[in-house]
Formats: structure tokens, C-alpha cells, sequence
């Protein structure tokens, strides 16, 4: 067990399902070295409670968790971060996520009106102008490396 305390941010107005949000912090936090194997979780009331929000959101990331093989809960004994999951898990965590935001966004556009041909355009242009950032953006982080 350990003293570290999960630290989540959950944003109610991102379009994001807050189940979601737990997942994808869970795990970054994992990845980043700041939960590692072993630590402990707060249980499912006592951070739904934590976080002012249902109790079944808090278990349907939980149980996400649990089926990536992220967590582990043990009856009577408590919920602890697991190995490091393998890289198809952590892949397929990701594409859901996406696939979840591109819904949302759709729908959201759709019903605003816009035409697929219009959505198609924008998510291109955003794309291209991100990709002209980022791209200047890791090369100048290489250059720091070497």
C-alpha cells in the first residue's frame, strides 16, 4: 500500500464521459510513473464520494480498469494498481477513447447542422494546422535531447 493519493481532474462540460476521464487518467498516471504496481486505490463509494459523483461511474471505470488488467480489486482486501498492461491493452484503451470523442463530436455537429462534408473539412484542417505545430514542437524537443 502506499501514502500517494489519486489525483483526478474531471472536466463535466468536455463531452468526455467522466468514466472515461477516470480511465484515462488511471492510466497516464500509471504510464508516468506517479501510480506504479502495488498501490492502493480509494474504493468505489470513497471516491465516488471523493469526486461528487455516481457511484456507478466510478465502478464502470473500475471495472474498465479491471478488464484492461490495470487494476485488481480483492474482496475484503481492496483495489491495487497491477503490472504495467501490455501494449495492445493500452492501444485498445486509447482507440475507445477516440472513438468515444469522434462520436460526441459528430453528433454534436450534426446536430448544429453542419454537413459531413463540412465536418470532414474542419477535422482535416484542424489536423494539418496541429500537425504543422507538433511537428515543430518534437523537433525542438529532440534537439534539447541530444
Amino acid at each position: 500500500m502506499t501514502d500517494k493519493k489519486l489525483t483526478l481532474l474531471l472536466d463535466f462540460h468536455s463531452g468526455l464521459p467522466i468514466y472515461t476521464q477516470i480511465v484515462n487518467q488511471v492510466q497516464s498516471q500509471l504510464a508516468n510513473g506517479i501510480l506504479k504496481p502495488g498501490d492502493q486505490l480509494p474504493t468505489v463509494r470513497a471516491l465516488a464520494e471523493e469526486l461528487r459523483i455516481n457511484f456507478n461511474t466510478v465502478a464502470r471505470a473500475y471495472r474498465i480498469l479491471d478488464e484492461a488488467r490495470i487494476i485488481s480489486t480483492q474482496q475484503g482486501r481492496g483495489t491495487y494498481i497491477t503490472e504495467i498492461p501490455p501494449p495492445e491493452t493500452t492501444r485498445k484503451l486509447r482507440n475507445e477513447s477516440l472513438a468515444e470523442l469522434a462520436q460526441r463530436f459528430i453528433n454534436e455537429a450534426v446536430r448544429l447542422g453542419f454537413s459531413e462534408r463540412e465536418i470532414s473539412q474542419m477535422v482535416r484542417d484542424k489536423l494539418k494546422n496541429e500537425s504543422s505545430r507538433g511537428g515543430a514542437s518534437r523537433k525542438e524537443s529532440q534537439k534539447v535531447k541530444k
